[in-house]
């Protein structure tokens, strides 16, 4: 009887709904990995993998352009760059934050009954990493984990905004457009940067139904060991819950209560 591969499997049993270019793409890195990134020849990476020649050269040249594979010139032969120790280093440190975060951000919730978020920046976007729910009241659909959200109009965008410079802040709405979604959004470079310097003295930031009619936050900043932001704490909710007079009554404490993150990380 046949054995069949755990790789094959995966690949019988997902290729009807999956894009069959990345599987095969992640079946080259794969292999390469269990090589103990030994440069391995291009004939030999085809055979093992049951793929033609051409296509795996196709894919091996995508993944040299990007950077994530390297060809010896002598040899060659094909082996994994550090491009993959760079992200194993970010999705380590993220789930750092998280987790030393995550007990800070329960307590938050359940003293104030308010939702809290955890947000790093991901490709000039917002990419939620942790969620606390108050018991009460249901999370707005942007703020889950593993979702993302525009920079310029959110209270942890704004705070990860402040990391850049004018000019990179600048490149990121050009990259990214600065769409309305709603009649408070802030749409306009210039008044973003003046709302930016605010934000930069205050030292936390508001999103005041500029992603949503009828929800607002208030965020703080998470610094690393290095004085850097690093990601952003937010409370939200409804605006009849979330008045001035609530945040600022809570705004000391919440400080508190994301300073106590940031001293775990140093």
């Amino acid at each position: 009887m046949a054995v069949m591969t755990d790789r094959e499997g995966s690949r019988q049993m997902n290729g009807t709904n999956q894009n069959l270019s990345i599987m095969k793409a992640l079946d080259i890195i794969e292999y390469l990995a269990e090589k103990n990134n030994e440069p391995q020849r291009l004939r030999d990476i085809a055979e093992a993998l049951g793929m033609n020649i051409s296509t795996v050269s196709r894919f091996l040249s995508s993944l040299v352009l990007r950077g994530y594979v390297r060809q010896d010139a002598d040899s060659s032969r094909y082996f994994l760059s550090l491009r993959f120790c760079g992200i194993a280093d970010r999705i380590n440190a993220n789930l750092q934050v998280y987790t030393l975060a995550l007990p800070v951000m329960k307590e938050i919730s359940s003293t104030l009954k308010e939702s809290v978020c955890l947000g790093i920046e991901q490709n000039a976007m917002v990419e939620y990493i942790g969620v606390v729910s108050a018991a009460d009241q249901m999370m707005r659909t942007m703020q889950r984990i593993g979702n993302r959200a525009p920079m310029y109009c959110t209270g942890i965008g704004k705070l990860l905004l402040c990391a850049h410079t004018r000019e990179e802040v600048r490149h990121i709405l050009q990259q990214r457009g600065m769409d309305a979604f709603t009649p408070h959004t802030i749409t306009d470079e210039n008044a973003l940067l003046e709302e930016l310097d605010r934000v930069r003295e205050q030292g936390y930031a508001y999103d005041n139904e500029e992603c949503e009619i009828g929800a607002r936050c208030v965020a703080m900043p998470v610094y690393n060991q290095y004085h850097q932001i690093i990601a952003g704490v937010s409370v939200t909710g409804p605006i009849f819950r979330l008045t001035d007079q609530k945040i600022r009554e809570f705004l000391p404490y919440f400080s508190a209560q994301v300073q106590r993150i940031s001293s775990l990380l140093i």
